[in-house]
């Protein structure tokens, strides 16, 4: 049995059909990769030393190269000048900084690398050893296989169950934090062709949930009447998530003022391009949330 950081370990049940454990490989003691290994557990996020039993296997997930140093904060001197345009991996890494309000400096520290080098990964196309990926998932709080963009043609929630799941209910500000400022939700409306629900861009102004759209669209259908409103997060590589449902009336907004504030204060143009400038708000009646986590936290 050999294995790479980042290679899961996975247990089988004594039983067809039983539950199994599975965990992230972070640490080997032999060059080699064969056991024992520091497995951080899926269900606890326990970090153990491993020795695999006959009911064990390793599920390999692609691996690159050791090709720069990977040592010592002030490691990962930047490579010669390239394309000047970043690849996805930068821009995920970029984003996913931005939006836990970090800065290079504060993020390379967490991943002990040179600053220089992290701006190189987010400006230019790279591929970066898995050593290096495994630093900045966990700086910035997120996965490699995030941070790879693997998956993103697939639905969430394709990961394996938690052994001991919870599911439990989001108090009413707990659920105001998570719709945040913006992002993607969607909306259920009922249009002549009956019920539908189409993904949103949208933005929260005080306590009102407001997007952009095109009046003949679908979401435009919402305006005059009760429609719920969801937005949520799956992470698959940790088997937990949360969904936050608001519920209330829509209706167009047609001041000046307002519209002008709203577009001032948006984030981002709406992803399905030009065309869509009637702001649409939803002042919740009913806000309600859940969240997955193992039952231990």
């Amino acid at each position: 049995m050999r294995a790479h950081l980042g290679d899961q370990l996975v247990i089988e049940g004594p039983a067809t059909g039983a539950p199994r454990r599975d965990g992230e490989i972070v640490g080997l003691h032999h060059e080699d990769g064969t056991p024992p290994y520091d497995v951080r557990w899926s269900d606890t996020q326990a970090v153990t030393l491993v020795f695999p039993g006959p009911d064990a296997h390793i599920k390999h997930l692609g691996h690159q190269p050791e090709t720069e140093t990977e040592t010592g904060a002030g490691a990962g001197a930047p490579p010669p000048a390239g394309a000047p345009d970043p690849g996805d991996l930068g821009r995920r890494v970029a984003t996913e900084r931005t939006r836990r309000g970090l800065s290079r400096e504060e993020t390379a520290r967490r991943a002990r690398m040179a600053p220089d080098y992290l701006a190189y990964l987010e400006e230019h196309p790279a591929d970066p050893s898995l050593a290096t990926l495994l630093r900045l998932a966990a700086a910035l709080g997120t996965s490699v296989q995030a941070l790879r963009g693997s998956g993103v043609d697939l639905p969430p929630g394709r990961g394996t169950a938690l052994l001991h799941p919870e599911l439990r209910d989001l108090a009413p500000q707990e659920c105001r934090t998570l719709l945040s400022t913006h992002g993607v939700g969607r909306i259920a409306v009922t249009t002549p062709e009956g019920p539908a629900v189409v993904p949103v861009n949208y933005e929260v102004v005080d306590d009102t949930i407001a997007f952009r759209t095109a009046p003949d669209s679908v979401p435009a259908a919402a305006v005059g009447s009760e429609i719920a409103f969801e937005v949520d997060h799956v992470d698959d590589a940790m088997s937990r998530g949360w969904s936050v449902l608001a519920v209330g009336p829509a209706r167009v907004v047609t001041e000046p003022d307002q519209v002008r504030r709203l577009t001032e204060r948006a984030h981002t143009a709406p992803w399905a391009g030009d065309g869509r400038e009637m702001w649409v708000s939803i002042r919740p009646t009913r806000l309600t949330g859940r969240r997955i986590t193992p039952a231990e936290q």
